[in-house]
């Protein structure tokens, strides 16, 4: 919690310093003012010296300012450090998990890390905000009024101390009770957050199925919970401050019982009782802030550890580039490649090995789990190999910097992802400055052109959340034309002609080949005639390849691969192909 803070505060010490001098400001004037009324009333009021009386009003008056000054001081660095800090946590996050692997935000989960960017954020800002307020005033504060307490009256000041200790040690036991309740409810957040995304991204899903009142239960199961916890915390903060209170008026009422016998006996005079009862009221009130504090510090302190969690993790895929001495010639080649994941026991991949050069297509299929995917998602390091090597134009991938290894790349996955923005923006992620004309060509590329002229708006159509608003197909054709327009020196295919009927695919193919000559193709599918015309098709089964070869040469000499094209085409294309 303190090593965040830090870390943070030191990129605002200017304002920091504005800060600590507005709390002194702020000091003087709660202090200072009940002191000098003290003295008015014994020096001024009861000798009638108007002069004296006046001329500590003007002093009165000046002190105020320099206090209400402090106090606006105060407020606005105390808001403007914690917002500012609390900008950069979550900048800091949100580009931490940018560089984290697919293995490391599968461990932390998207609704987790969506949590901790947002409510944990949030918890660090509100608990900075009272800090910065009280860190070094509350200290100041105590100090000074236990010191003037003790100058104005020993025996009145022992009343106080016998009260601090009480409130000391039922603050350190609302503090333990308290931390265990705010760490469970924030994991129920989290789970709050993984179930009410989980039925937006699946309603069709619960709807089809008939089980909403089902999602309904789940949901309202996880939600009691966390509603039971919020509760148990904010019943036991609540109750804290009526039982301070509670002590403070007893400590007052013992002060005022014990004054007014010191008064008839002449030992004590009215002021020093106006100023002890101010000095009472300051020291009481900043030892409440104090514990206030203390008991937000459990709740800020997980969320500050959730923060670290994530700020402290090491992705697993390092960019550690090396110079390189670059192949003369365009390719791509897997060399004794194994793979398995970091928290898998088998290899998903076995001895991988395979040679993909210029102006070549290389396709993969195999049956579901086979570890197509897996091994497409090695070529832009979205996980390193464990053994083996990829080397691109000669130069292993794992050496070269991941920014110029993924500019080199166009990438469709599987399920297309669009992003909120019109259909240009979307085109044009793969090459932000593209122009009009290269946004049109790569849409007619991707045989997306003419649908998108039958939008209202055409290229400027606004694509909704969740693109809820164009189907599966269209969804692939705008994410193909987003990698067209990059013109990478590797295209990456993952089973992104799956949701488009035969006629399109057919067409989108020969677009295609006109389009990325030159270039490496890389294709995974699940359809035959997606890769019949592939220059090198590679059959996996169970991590292995179990054949490859050309579409004819396949069907006579891998039983594997003949089974799948069996089940796909009629047998008059078979003995055709043969």
């Amino acid at each position: 919690m303190v090593k965040l803070i830090l870390h943070y505060l030191k990129r605002y010490k200017l304002l920091l310093a504005i800060n600590i001098c507005s709390v002194f400001g702020f000091a003087l004037a709660e202090l200072g003012i009940p002191t000098i009324v003290s003295e008015m009333i014994d020096n001024g009021v009861m000798t009638g010296d108007t002069g004296y009386l006046l001329k500590m009003g003007g002093v009165i008056a000046v002190i105020s300012i320099l206090g209400v000054c402090g106090t606006i001081i105060l407020g606005y660095c105390c808001a403007r450090i914690s917002t500012l800090v609390t900008r950069d946590i979550r900048n800091d996050v949100f580009i931490r998990v940018q560089s984290l692997s697919h293995h490391e935000m599968n461990q932390f989960g998207v609704s987790s890390l969506i949590t901790r960017t947002n409510n944990d954020a949030f918890q660090i800002l509100q608990f900075l905000n009272i800090i910065l307020r009280t860190a070094l005033m509350t200290p100041v504060m105590i100090i000074v009024s236990f010191t003037l307490t003790i100058r104005a009256s020993l025996r009145l000041s022992l009343i106080i101390a016998s009260t601090v200790p009480i409130i000391i040690l039922g603050v350190i036991i609302v503090a333990k009770i308290s931390g265990p309740i705010s760490e469970r409810q924030q994991r129920s957040l989290d789970s709050i957050n993984r179930i009410f995304r989980e039925n937006l991204t699946g309603v069709r899903v619960i709807r089809s199925f008939n089980n909403d009142s089902y999602e309904s239960e789940r949901f309202d199961k996880e939600n009691t919970f966390f509603t039971g916890q919020s509760r148990r915390l904010f019943k036991l903060m609540s109750a804290t401050d009526p039982i301070f209170f509670f002590l403070m008026n007893l400590a007052g009422l013992g002060i005022y019982l014990a004054a007014a016998v010191m008064i008839d006996n002449q030992t004590l005079e009215v002021g020093k009782l106006v100023a002890f009862m101010e000095y009472l009221f300051h020291a009481m009130f900043s030892v409440m802030l104090f514990c206030m504090v203390f008991m937000m510090y459990p709740r800020a302190n997980i969320s500050a550890k959730r923060i670290l969690a994530v700020l402290e993790t090491e992705g697993s895929v390092q960019n550690h580039p090396e110079e390189q001495e670059p192949s003369s010639e365009h390719s791509l080649v897997f060399d004794h490649v194994d793979f398995a994941y970091p928290d898998g026991e088998e290899a998903v991949l076995k001895d991988i090995s395979f040679t993909a050069r210029a102006g070549e297509t290389v396709a993969f299929i195999g049956s579901t789990g086979s570890g197509k995917s897996t091994l497409i998602h090695l070529i832009p390091r979205f996980y390193d190999v464990s053994a083996g090597q990829i080397r691109l134009d000669g130069q292993d991938i794992s050496r070269m910097d991941l920014a110029v290894l993924r500019d080199k790349i166009g990438f469709v996955p599987q399920k297309a992802n669009l992003f909120s923005g019109t259909i240009a923006d979307n085109i044009r992620f793969g090459k932000p400055g593209a122009t009009m004309e290269e946004v049109i060509h790569a849409a007619k590329t991707a045989q997306a052109y003419d649908f998108i002229m039958k939008k209202p708006l055409q290229f400027e159509e606004p694509i909704t959340e969740g693109a809820t608003n164009v189907s599966g197909g269209q969804k692939q054709r705008l994410s193909i034309a987003r990698a067209i327009i990059r013109k990478p020196e590797v295209y990456i295919y993952d089973d992104s002609f799956s949701a488009l009927d035969f006629q399109t695919d057919a067409r989108l193919r020969r677009a295609l080949k006109k389009e990325i000559t030159g270039a490496i193709v890389l294709i995974v599918a699940q359809r035959v005639s997606t890769i019949m015309d592939a220059d090198q098709i590679i059959v996996l089964n169970e991590g292995k390849i179990a054949g490859r070869g050309t579409h004819r040469e396949l069907l006579k000499t891998c039983p594997l691969y003949h089974e799948i094209a069996a089940s796909q085409l009629s047998e008059e294309e078979l003995q055709y192909e043969v």
